[in-house]
């Protein structure tokens, strides 16, 4: 159930696709290496070839809001702005990986070129905007439970492993990291999950979540059926 649309590359053909990596500078890094801070000057973006990137921002209070956890795959970076571009988030490595870095200076010069490849990127910005506003709805519509299980549910596509038991998230996100997701306290995650562990629609694997029952969380937080709501949108 691992998903790997939904990127960059599920966009673009690979001679397309080929004209942008030509222009990258391969970079490998550590866990909490930072690709770029809220604020800083946006001049690159980053191609996710291997690891995880996680995407943060910060409240007036200086609470720190986890907005995506980003693979493989994954495209990221400001791109389109007007005047001088600064970052609205910060992106950090959750583990070592690489990255492939392309200034937007080059990048605009090959979107001015082939008309083609910047149709297929802006079709790419359009899908990663739905992402955003999916997520902002689950949270405003559904309230913190609400939230959770749709982080849950994206977390299955992004991650799930299928078992006869349920779908394991391989991914381990423990409760201080879902709080950060959906804007509530540790303590209010930690009761929701043990309540959903004792009605049988969660369980645990190897330390790891499992999904045992997924229409129950799907009802939480209103999730349309398929094919009103494609897996490559409804993602971490």
């Amino acid at each position: 159930m691992t998903r790997e649309t939904g990127g960059i590359l599920s966009f673009v053909t690979a001679e397309q696709w080929g004209l942008i990596e030509a222009k990258m500078q391969p970079k490998r890094v550590k866990s909490g290496y930072s690709l770029f801070l809220e604020g800083d000057e946006a001049g690159y973006l980053y191609y996710i070839r291997s690891g995880r990137v996680k995407l943060t921002k910060s409240t007036e209070d200086g609470k720190e809001i986890i907005l995506s956890i980003q693979q493989t795959g994954d495209l990221i970076g400001e791109f389109g702005g007007i005047g001088g571009l600064t970052h609205s988030y910060s992106a950090e490595m959750t583990g070592k990986g690489e990255l492939g870095i392309v200034s937007l200076s080059d990048l605009e010069s090959l979107l001015s070129k082939h008309g083609d490849l910047a149709l297929k990127f802006l079709q790419w910005m359009a899908l990663s905007q739905r992402i955003t506003q999916s997520r902002f709805r689950d949270l405003l519509l559904y309230g913190k439970a609400g939230a959770l299980a749709s982080t849950l549910i994206r977390a299955s596509n992004s991650y799930g492993r299928v078992t006869p038991d349920g779908i394991v998230l391989d991914m381990k996100l423990n409760h201080t990291e879902l709080s950060e997701m959906i804007g509530a306290t540790r303590e209010s995650v930690t009761r929701m999950l043990g309540a959903w562990k004792e009605q049988g629609t969660l369980d645990t694997m190897d330390g790891k979540l499992m999904i045992r029952d997924l229409a129950a969380l799907r009802c939480m937080c209103g999730c349309p059926t398929f094919p009103s709501c494609p897996v490559e949108l409804c993602r971490l």
